[in-house]
């Protein structure tokens, strides 16, 4: 039977991943090596197991298949010859709003436990609705792009005819259905930008003037930098990173946006790197900190499965140093904005906290932006002003 033969797919893909890259990059490779594997083939398995990981750690005592089928009706709006074949009760039900669905699983399973989706210990960040946050994970984001203001309209025509439902959430924002091919529908990448949501409302906190210094100093593929150039065409910039091929990724990004007089370099910031910025001074630094990334999990559901708590406590001793590393080359008057796409508290409000009792700075304004009420992602804002 096909059911039979995807169940098997599925169980044979989940035993070769082990969680060290992201699921997507896995399936690409996977599916490359196994060719025989056909487009439906491929869509049932990505399916299952995202809707798998989507349920983190609850049912441990269950089988993986009945795991699988409670997360495939949990995570869909439309049924699988899985939900027909093993729970045929809840095929005519997989629409239901998802608290209603909670319902139907915990009669047939009495022990599921949403809390045990997301099993940390560590406390989230103040003013996170845990329940809205938890149901979140059933519902994958969306695709949000920034578009230029003066091609809003000929974007929104061009998605549109393409079949593309399109949300326009402003002048300039746009909401798509994840999956959505951009790059075949929009090939020309100048006049839009791939962003999520709260990324983007990070923006907020920059306030850039003409002619400014500043300094993006995590900024893997560039998506600040875009968006700080785009609010202050005139700023200085310097990006750097400690992977030398995500700048090689922000060259392109930077190159189909139009930007090229910028600085770029590969610095460690966990090291002394006086002898490449000792001449430096900043009137603002951008800190896109590396962290847990467990506001980001919605999209990444695998990395939730795979997550190990003992890490939330190495990132907010990397967080502190690299900040306190930084500060030195902030000129005094200016801003660090500090950004994580975390919800653990650790990561936010106690690396507030110590940057304001250590390293002479004052804290102007913070906030969690609670992307899981919008199809977004969940991230933490900070901006400081050096005393």
């Amino acid at each position: 039977m096909k059911v039979e033969h995807q169940i098997r797919t599925f169980e044979k893909i989940f035993k070769e991943y082990d969680g060290s890259q992201p699921l997507h990059r896995f399936l690409v490779g996977y599916f490359k090596a196994n060719k025989q594997m056909g487009s439906s083939d491929r869509r049932w398995a990505s399916r299952y197991l995202y809707s798998f990981f989507r349920i983190g750690k609850a049912l441990p005592e269950r089988s993986l298949l009945d795991r699988l089928v409670v997360g495939d009706f949990l995570c869909n709006t439309s049924s699988s010859l899985l939900l027909q074949s093993q729970q045929p009760e809840w095929h005519e039900q997989v629409s239901l709003p998802i608290a209603a669905k909670l319902v139907l699983v915990q009669d047939q399973y009495p022990e599921f436990e949403l809390e045990a989706i997301f099993p940390f210990s560590e406390p989230l960040s103040e003013g996170i609705d845990r329940q809205a946050f938890l149901e979140s994970f059933f519902t994958q984001p969306d695709l949000f792009i920034r578009v230029k203001a003066k091609h809003a309209t000929e974007i929104h025509t061009t998605l549109t005819e393409a079949g593309v439902h399109v949300k326009e959430l402003s002048e300039n924002v746009f909401s798509l259905p994840n999956g959505t091919k951009l790059g075949h529908i929009l090939p020309n990448t100048k006049y839009y930008q791939v962003q999520d949501l709260s990324s983007q409302r990070t923006g907020k906190y920059f306030q850039p003037k003409p002619y400014e210094y500043w300094w993006d100093c995590c900024a893997a593929s560039g998506g600040k930098s875009l968006l700080l150039h785009e609010m202050e065409p005139k700023v200085q910039l310097l990006v750097s990173d400690v992977r030398e091929n995500s700048l090689n990724n922000l060259d392109e990004r930077f190159q189909e946006a139009g930007i090229n007089k910028y600085q770029k370099k590969v610095l460690d910031l966990l090291v002394d790197n006086e002898q490449h910025l000792h001449h430096y001074e900043f009137d603002g630094i951008i800190l896109d900190a590396p962290c847990s990334g467990s506001g980001t999990w919605g999209r990444t559901p695998e990395m939730l499965y795979y997550f190990n708590e003992h890490k939330v406590k190495q990132f907010n001793g990397l967080q502190k140093a690299i900040a306190t590393n930084v500060l030195k080359y902030l000129k005094p008057g200016q801003p660090l904005i500090y950004i994580t796409c975390s919800v653990f508290s650790a990561e936010n409000e106690a690396v507030v906290d110590h940057l304001q009792q250590t390293c002479g700075l004052q804290l102007e304004e913070m906030e969690v932006i609670k992307g899981y009420h919008e199809k977004a992602d969940t991230m933490f804002v900070a901006r400081f002003r050096k005393v």
